[in-house]
């Protein structure tokens, strides 16, 4: 059995894609999920199976379109991975001190995506000049430095470049998940 996070992307986001927490929960139960805890209202679910990814995301997308009438993306990750993404952010400790001086929130970001960005992608997103705003692409995961916020930032307008949709969370929350993941795993 194996511990996944699953992120789904755009819900209770601006009055748009409204979904109840404690329905989704009952949701995933009913198609056999075990475990399954929410964290905050953005769409961070984790929970236990023992299926593959291509399979549960399949499956978890069918039913919100199903129950909820809402299409969207879900990115999962397990429980190693997601650790993973914490413990090895590219930045120095120097960038990210300056960066959360000068950022309006939070100024560490990780956008995760379903595959990795194919080269032209990168190369889409490379031709754009952002300022101080840094962006580091691990395989499927891209760790986002904002230095004013995310909200005025050009990179984060720009991130469709990769060819693949994204769902973004900030570090605080990151790593909200991965202290719950390791409380499932011990």
């Amino acid at each position: 059995m194996t511990v996944y996070i699953a992120l789904l992307r755009g819900i209770n986001v601006g009055g748009k894609n409204k979904i109840k927490m404690a329905e989704l929960k009952t949701a995933l139960e009913n198609i056999g999920l075990t475990g399954v805890q929410t964290y905050i209202q953005s769409g961070n679910v984790l929970f236990v199976s023992e299926k593959d990814e291509p399979t549960l995301r399949k499956e978890i997308e069918q039913m919100i379109e199903s129950v909820f009438g809402i299409s969207l993306m879900v990115i999962l990750r397990t429980a190693g991975e997601m650790k993973k993404i914490a413990r090895q952010c590219p930045f120095s400790e120097e960038l990210l001190a300056e960066a959360a001086a000068t950022c309006v929130g939070e100024s560490l970001h990780v956008a995760m995506l379903p595959e990795p960005p194919e080269a032209s992608g990168i190369e889409k997103l490379k031709a754009v000049n952002y300022g101080d705003d840094l962006y580091f692409i691990a395989g499927r995961d891209v760790y986002l430095l904002f230095r004013s916020s995310i909200r005025d930032s050009k990179l984060a307008v720009n991130l469709h470049k990769l060819g693949v949709q994204a769902t973004v969370r900030n570090w605080k929350t990151m790593n909200k998940l991965v202290e719950l993941a390791d409380a499932m795993t011990s």
